[in-house]
């Protein structure tokens, strides 16, 4: 993702692929219909972060930074690092 417009590509996709309607994913997170559509179609610019985690979260995603090129997030190094050792 470089752009808002990807991330509001992004959040479309997730809905969709959920099979959840506008008007379910912001009941589900506790925001108006017209939330989810200015967020999908980045009326007035209109992204905002707290927001879009609610939606992903209501989706059933989680909105994580990694490191450009990396599958893996922080979080997952930190807990396989938790993790005893496999092999003895």
């Amino acid at each position: 993702m470089t752009n808002l417009a990807d991330v509001s590509d992004m959040l479309r996709a997730i809905r969709r692929e959920t099979r959840l309607s506008q008007e379910e994913l912001a009941r589900r997170a506790g925001v108006a219909r017209t939330t989810v559509a200015r967020m999908e179609t980045l009326a007035k610019n209109d992204m905002s972060v707290s927001v879009l985690v609610r939606l992903l979260e209501a989706a059933g995603y989680d909105l994580k930074v990694v490191a450009h090129g990396h599958a893996r997030t922080l979080e997952d190094i930190l807990a396989e690092q938790r993790m005893p050792d496999q092999n003895s």
